[in-house]
């Protein structure tokens, strides 16, 4: 039996699975990603790995110690790195011929229109920041993209307990609901309905999460524990939507 190159290899399973049309579809989807930290970093690999041929990853932080629990492309040798640099540098080693733009920039109100949403098919929210999060829900919806949204993947422990539900459905979420007080002072709302990952679990953090412990990374009012587990469901499931809706439009 004659050996499978690499390349053939690569997506044998998932064609197996989809199709050729299938993954025709994936190779052609163009989706962009904001923030690759603990949700954003899984969610580019599953992309990568399910054969979306391209991806755009925008994220200004650098690696550091602190993501070392939960980020994918933070290890020992990366830190110090640019996230999107890092990122790109390893999805690259699982397909060579993947078409990966890594942006090193910050999402805002100001920056919105060098990212050019409306030649995306799928626009992937996982920014952590209240407001630049809440401009781009808004941006992102005035336009004919599909967007998904991570909610909070912090103070959660239970995997089971991650879910996918329209926005304004979404219960039990204090990122959800912070956001809906942004979106009635700012006296703007979404302009069409998009989902996103989130869990109703909350709770409190355990150990020391006063300004006094924090590293100098941090520039917050409070750090909330997360771990691996959570973070990487949530940006798997995010991924997991795009491949589905992809392969079936």
């Amino acid at each position: 039996m004659e050996e499978m190159s690499p390349k053939d290899a690569l997506f044998n399973r998932t064609e197996r699975l989809l199709g050729s049309a299938g993954m025709e579809r994936l190779a052609a989807t163009r989706v962009i990603l904001f923030g690759v930290g603990g949700v954003g970093s899984w969610c580019a690999e599953c992309l990568i790995r399910s054969g979306v041929g391209h991806l755009t990853i925008v994220d200004s932080d650098q690696v550091c110690p602190t993501n070392l629990n939960r980020q994918l492309q933070a290890t020992t040798q990366t830190l110090g790195q640019l996230k999107v640099d890092a990122l790109k540098e390893r999805l690259l080693t699982i397909n060579p011929e993947a078409d990966i733009i890594a942006r090193p920039e910050l999402y805002s109100a100001e920056t919105a229109d060098s990212f050019h949403l409306e030649t995306y098919d799928y626009v992937i929210d996982a920014i952590d920041s209240l407001t630049p999060k809440a401009h781009l829900i808004l941006h992102a919806t005035s336009l004919p993209v599909t967007l998904l949204s991570s909610m909070g993947a912090a103070l959660k422990l239970d995997p089971t307990k991650i879910c996918v539900a329209e926005f304004w459905k979404i219960t039990y979420c204090p990122l959800a609901r912070s956001l809906r007080k942004k979106f009635k002072h700012w006296q703007k709302f979404p302009q069409q309905k998009f989902q996103c990952v989130y869990s109703p679990e909350v709770l409190e953090n355990q150990g020391d999460s006063s300004e006094d412990s924090m590293p100098e990374e941090f520039n917050k009012v409070q750090v909330n524990g997360s771990l691996a587990h959570i973070t990487a469901i949530f940006g798997f499931m995010l991924a997991g939507t795009v491949v589905q809706l992809a392969v079936s439009s």
